[in-house]
């Protein structure tokens, strides 16, 4: 069920349960040309309490809703089926649910503290394992597991196929964000309303403030896996 979509650009935001609004993921195959790059909740409680932010923010309390409280296992085990190629952020809390890769993903984060080190992402790609490096001590954050767009911009260097980017956790949106600069087609799904609104608004920042050094999006079409 659609609960509510929104168009900008070439991205498509949809508000409900991927679940229910990706019927398509059940068929375990995508239209050639996509690849799904997502930041599943990892299950370690997240969502809520007190929020830290290194550039000045001091602590926030950010509302208790409950989605990171288990890991989506039956969408990830769906997810995992499907014929496309995929980056999976998380993937060290998902590693029974995916075949064995050698293509993992690592962002190393330079926090130190009591902060983890960095965050692991699997991924289906025939490839060695790469580092991305970049501080994420930075002011702004609205979702507490928010990434850099930079790092989805460097995960979309991965896939230079993928012409559209599917995120079935779209979360504050990065993913689209980080498809709006680079010119890509981009779908995304949340469950709650605060951060599709959040998601939408930063999507249209993005389009409203184009990249000079990328070509603009081809006009979007209807071809595939149009839910």
């Amino acid at each position: 069920m659609i609960i509510k979509e929104e168009r900008i650009g070439d991205c498509r935001l949809i508000l409900g349960d991927c679940l229910q609004v990706m019927p398509l993921l059940g068929k375990v195959e995508l239209p050639e040309g996509w690849a799904i790059l997502t930041d599943p909740p990892y299950g370690i409680g997240e969502d809520g309490g007190r929020f830290r932010d290194r550039k000045g923010g001091g602590h926030r309390v950010l509302k208790k809703g409950g989605w990171d409280k288990e890991r989506p296992e039956v969408a990830l085990r769906i997810i995992a089926k499907i014929d496309c190629p995929k980056i999976i952020w998380g993937g060290n809390y998902f590693a029974d649910l995916f075949p064995p890769s050698k293509g993992w993903l690592y962002w190393d984060k330079l926090m130190g503290g009591d902060f983890a080190d960095g965050e692991l992402a699997w991924t289906s790609l025939d490839r060695a394992l790469r580092k991305f490096t970049l501080c994420n001590k930075m002011g702004g954050k609205v979702h507490p597991t928010q990434k850099p767009v930079a790092l989805m911009e460097w995960c979309l260097g991965f896939l230079p196929t993928a012409e559209t980017i599917l995120d079935p956790f779209m979360g504050s949106g990065t993913t689209l964000v980080a498809c709006a600069k680079l010119g890509r087609k981009g779908i995304g799904v949340e469950l709650d309303p605060d951060y599709f609104e959040i998601a939408c608004e930063r999507v249209q920042k993005a389009y409203d403030q184009p990249d000079l050094f990328v070509a603009p999006p081809k006009p979007a079409t209807q071809e595939g896996f149009d839910l």
